[in-house]
């Protein structure tokens, strides 16, 4: 029985979760506080389902600590005499402003911000932590995440998107359903223990966030909002907000589509954007009935 723990059933975490139980694996998942009737182990609880894992797949956000899974669950993973494969999802941050050029699965990281910093010093974590052992590990370093209830569709409804005008900047996206559908190809072709794998998350066409918002606004047949200068919207933007309009690349996953002979279900922003709304109007129909 292939047995998956996924150590964080956030918005990605819970679509892998659901994948793999429909392709067979037995799976168990964590939150901090589960709520009440949830089928989640609570997070510090963890310790039984990774002793009897055979797949691990951790997307816990880095502590200024480090890697919270190892902090908590060193011991249990080492006592894991099953388990065959590691998944480690990262971000793209990783490599830092390249002035908008193409980086690779064989490019440098060379991060600049904080948070991104503490992700590159997780995948060391945890490829120290796997050193020596019959285990496979994956680095999946991904871009923007977006998907149902989280794109431009929903800012656009609810009033709070912005057609920021930044020229030359681009951002590099993934959808949160091809995330899903690489890991469980991953895990089905795992590389060989001992030599991590670099993969990357992010769809065919790095674009600015401007596009994004224009395309969402014809698929809705509204106006888009105005043309926002760079320098007038950056006044209002969080610490966050700064830290990805600070930095420009453009990330190509053409080595991890082959190695994991995978297509995009979501090859751009285009094609992702058209699928949430099918799989609203099939909800709202399903609803009607």
């Amino acid at each position: 029985m292939n047995r998956l723990v996924v150590m964080g059933l956030g918005y990605s975490g819970s679509c892998v979760a659901s994948m793999a139980r429909e392709a067979g694996f037995a799976v168990q998942g964590t939150r901090r506080d589960p709520p009440p009737g949830s089928e989640a182990l609570r997070f510090a609880e963890a310790g039984p389902a990774l002793a009897q894992a055979t797949h691990l797949l951790v997307t816990a956000a880095p502590e200024a600590s480090g890697d919270p899974v190892l902090a908590a669950h060193a011991e249990a993973l080492r006592r894991a005499p099953a388990l065959r494969w590691v998944g480690y999802i990262s971000t793209t941050a990783v490599y830092g402003d390249r002035g908008g050029e193409w980086v690779t699965e064989t490019s440098v990281p060379a991060p600049r911000q904080e948070r991104a910093i503490r992700r590159l010093r997780a995948e060391e974590e945890w490829q120290a932590a796997l050193a020596g052992r019959e285990v496979a590990l994956d680095l999946f370093r991904t871009g923007g995440i977006y998907g149902p209830g989280r794109s431009a569709l929903d800012d656009l409804r609810a009033g709070r998107a912005r057609r920021v005008d930044k020229p030359g900047h681009l951002f590099s996206r993934i959808h949160r359903d091809d995330i899903a559908g690489a890991v469980l190809a991953a895990m089905r072709a795992p590389g060989p223990p001992g030599r991590p794998r670099v993969l990357h998350l992010v769809d065919d066409e790095p674009a600015s966030g401007a596009a994004v918002v224009e395309e969402a606004a014809r698929l809705l047949g509204v106006a888009p909002p105005p043309l926002l200068p760079f320098a007038q919207a950056v006044e209002g933007m969080s610490p966050m907000g700064r830290s990805f309009w600070a930095e420009s690349r453009r990330v190509s996953s053409e080595a991890t589509r082959r190695v994991l002979e995978l297509r995009w279900r979501h090859p751009s922003y285009r094609e992702g954007l058209r699928a949430i709304l099918a799989a609203e109007a099939t909800q709202h129909g399903a609803e009607g009935r």
